[in-house]
């Protein structure tokens, strides 16, 4: 198979960010004026009483300090409770367009490519603003690429998708050189008002630009040494947010309209799901688990990443080895494990090797071996 690379890289965050001392103010806030308002129908038991939060139990469950968020003001606003984001017309480029075009001039940019070098534009995300026209072809429009375009959603694991359908494409002929950009908005989808998930996730893009390592003349190239995904289905996190909502109005508003799941379950099922298919994915390029330099795991939950590369190594990981960027920016859903990528890679040296996995609903799993190549 002809050499595919990862010659670029782009991220876009927001200027707004949310620590969680606001975040806890805000909904503790929620919670004293939700138990005034249902007093009594707490104290005759038909309703129960919502209990508040803590910074202490935030950070101890998901390792999260803080997120960037496209709209802060809505979201800390205990009337509203979600992002404020008008509706832009038909003719004006779409919010999730915008962060796309930013991302994805900073991966061509870092590749030393334009859009005439690149022939598809592939959006892979989970948390697309609409249902058609594709996101991805009013990327590649705004970009002005020569090409084709299509939007992907295999929830969080969308980005290590996006790269194996982009992989697939140059080696077919299909394309030159490949965009895979993950514009997340998961502020949108989450439910702010809920105890046990308010706090997990951020906003944020990232890009990432595919070609032949014959033609690619970046000094950041990762050549992709290995690929495999595994998707296995379970209801343990889900959105049932769509169009078909408007054909039963009784779910309309419903709790399950927004991201739910139940950690707990999710948890023990994907934290051995994904270490065996890391394991795997390194052994079958005749690798083995102490060759692996660096881990860009998923960054949905500190305590996973823990287990997982304490269940790869048989030992802790160093910060160098695993890094972790939610802290400062949450759960980003598909965009995740590519800002750690983006982020940590500069001090690797020719070949040097790591793994790109990311995991979420579906259950969905994608790993992506990397091996950096001289500059």
């Amino acid at each position: 198979m002809n050499k595919i690379v990862i010659s670029g890289t782009g991220l876009f965050t927001p200027s707004e960010s949310i620590s969680n001392a606001e975040l806890i103010a805000c909904f503790n806030a929620y919670v004293e004026q939700f138990n005034q308002n249902n007093a009594a129908a707490i104290a005759d038991g038909s309703v129960t009483a919502l209990e508040p939060s803590s910074e202490a139990f935030i950070e101890k469950a998901s390792g999260i300090k803080a997120r960037y968020v496209m709209n802060k003001s809505g979201v800390l606003d205990i009337n509203r409770m979600a992002p404020d984001i008008p509706e832009r017309s038909d003719d004006q480029p779409s919010i999730m367009c915008d962060m796309a075009v930013a991302a994805a001039s900073q991966a061509l940019e870092r590749a030393g490519r334009t859009a005439a070098d690149v022939d598809a534009v592939i959006v892979a995300c989970s948390n697309l603003q609409r249902a058609y026209p594709a996101i991805a072809v009013e990327v590649q429009t705004a970009l002005g690429i020569n090409g084709y375009g299509f939007d992907m959603n295999v929830a969080c694991s969308s980005a290590t998708f996006g790269i194996q359908a982009g992989v697939t494409a140059i080696v077919t002929g299909q394309a030159r050189a490949v965009l895979v950009i993950s514009p997340e908005i998961t502020s949108g989808h989450l439910n702010w008002r809920d105890r046990d998930s308010h706090f997990i996730f951020g906003d944020a893009c990232t890009a990432v630009l595919l070609e032949r390592a014959e033609n690619a003349t970046s000094a950041h190239q990762f050549e992709i040494v290995g690929m495999k995904l595994k998707t296995q289905f379970s209801n343990n996190i889900r959105n049932n947010f769509g169009f078909l909502n408007r054909a039963d109005e009784s779910g309309v508003g419903k709790p399950d309209k927004l991201f739910r799941q139940q950690g707990r379950k999710v948890f023990r099922d994907v934290c051995p799901m994904a270490a065996a298919l890391i394991t795997d994915t390194v052994q079958a390029q005749q690798l083995n688990i102490t060759d692996i330099k660096r881990f860009w795991l998923h960054q949905a939950n500190l305590n996973m990443n823990l287990l997982i590369s304490r269940t790869i190594l048989g030992r802790d990981a160093t910060p160098e080895e695993s890094p972790t960027i939610l802290d400062t920016y949450a759960n980003t859903s598909s965009a995740g494990s590519i800002i750690a990528f983006h982020k940590y890679q500069a001090d690797l040296v020719a070949g040097d090797v790591g793994v790109i996995c990311s995991f979420g609903a579906g259950y969905s799993i994608g790993c992506v071996v990397v091996r950096r190549l001289a500059a």
